[in-house]
């Protein structure tokens, strides 16, 4: 895996912002890295659906390591998990291990991220999960997970429509249904057939976007990353869908937020479905463990000459801030080898995280719940669609894109206007 350059010209890459970041970095002696006796480990993570997960896990490796003190700080869902890190540092606040989501991320980072080779989780990761964050023999990040998203929809509510989900293959399968549980909604006790967050920046720029565009990459991430143009071949697909989404949401769409979306909507089951990804799994179970076991199934996103097919990826990478303090920087690597090769920790990732597993050394058989199952078995199978939308310009699909789907969806612009200006964006932040 190591010996793989996937990308050898990402060291001349780096973003100009970057360079401005380093140069508020403080001395490792200015730097904070102990607490009395203890080494500090500071966490800053996104992933805000394992939140309380992560920390009760992370009690245990403080139970075990009574020298080392980890903090953690969760940033994500409805806020700016980028914009938040990036203030961090400028601020000079430089967490010991934060999250990078792909070579965009890495080249931001580039002169922060510690190269993680010779931990053991480095060594354990499946084949192909390191694409995003290789440097040469480098490893700059350790992956999260896999995680995979489409259309979650409610069972018992398909079944009463007399809609089977092995039928929806196509837009026109997927519209047809759409048609169908609209018409019945009222008996079927439905608020709407979606529940489309359009609030939420990253669930258009980010996933929705991402399978009509990966086409135009082969699906790489890196041929993403190296491109200077977006050509968005599949664009008309795009808004038909997004326009089918908005249509037979629960409205205003872009007052609908994540939480309200998994939370409030589709988990008391006052909408068929909702376009989101295996990640929700524990959020659902908390309000209605029955409904979350017995009741939710998952559909790809229809995608012309890719149906059938589910975008499964590594969302996010552990880095680690080698600017550190090397005790902070030694300790951080121990912790996340201990994540993801103690049984301790592979236990956690699997039964309380509800992760499908990116490493070696894992019991397929216990992925805990249905929608990470059904995921795990388009991507044994090889029927994937890449997260190519990691080799964006930084903050591209959600700053730019998800902006302009947000113009479009309100009436301030028209689908030409929002295509063209997010290519010209990206055109510009790759001269």
């Amino acid at each position: 895996m190591r010996g793989k350059k996937f990308y050898a010209r990402l060291a001349i890459a780096v973003l100009a912002s970057g360079a401005l970041l380093a140069g508020c970095v403080g001395s490792n002696e200015e730097k904070a890295s102990s607490s009395g006796d203890k080494v500090v480990v500071d966490v800053f993570q996104y992933k805000v659906e394992f939140k309380t997960q992560f920390e009760d896990l992370v009690k245990k490796y403080e139970e075990e390591n009574p020298g080392v003190d980890i903090k953690i700080k969760t940033v994500g869902g409805g806020n700016d998990y980028g914009a938040a890190v990036k203030a961090s540092f400028s601020s000079g606040d430089e967490p010991s291990i934060f999250n990078v989501g792909g070579p965009s991320d890495v080249a931001e980072y580039r002169d922060y991220l510690a190269d993680l080779s010779g931990t053991e989780a480095a060594k354990a990761a499946l084949d192909g999960t390191f694409t995003s964050v290789i440097d040469g023999e480098e490893v700059l990040g350790l992956p999260y997970n896999q995680e995979g998203y489409g259309y979650i929809y409610n069972k018992a509510v398909f079944e009463k429509a007399g809609i089977k989900a092995e039928d929806i293959k196509t837009y026109e399968d997927l519209e047809k249904a759409v048609k169908t549980l609209d018409s019945q909604k009222d008996e079927l006790g439905l608020d709407a057939v979606f529940a489309l967050a359009a609030k939420e920046t990253w669930v258009l720029g980010n996933h929705l976007a991402n399978v009509f565009i990966a086409p135009d990459f082969n699906h790489d991430v890196v041929e993403a990353f190296n491109s200077k143009t977006i050509p968005m071949t599949k664009s008309t697909e795009l808004q038909r869908m997004l326009d089918l989404q908005a249509d037979y949401s629960v409205q205003p769409v872009l007052s609908l937020d994540y939480s309200q979306q998994v939370e409030q909507l589709f988990s008391l089951q006052k909408v068929a479905m909702m376009q989101q990804g295996n990640w929700t799994y524990n959020s659902i179970y908390e309000i209605d463990p029955e409904f979350a076991e017995n009741n939710i199934g998952i559909i790809p996103i229809p995608v012309e000459g890719f149906e059938g097919k589910l975008p499964v990826g590594v969302p996010m990478y552990w880095g680690v801030n080698k600017q550190a303090d090397e005790a902070v920087v030694e300790e951080s690597k121990k912790f996340l080898d201990w994540l993801y090769t103690s049984e301790t920790g592979k236990t956690a990732v699997l039964e309380d995280f509800k992760f499908i597993p990116a490493y070696e050394g894992y019991d397929e058989t216990k992925i805990a719940d249905p929608l990470s199952q059904e995921i795990y078995k388009y991507a044994s199978e090889g029927n994937t669609i890449g997260w190519t939308f990691l080799g964006a310009p930084t903050g591209w699909q959600q700053e730019v894109l998800g902006v302009n789907m947000q113009k479009y969806l309100s009436g301030q612009a028209t689908w030409e206007e929002t295509m063209k200006a997010s290519q010209d964006s990206w055109e510009k932040s790759r001269p």
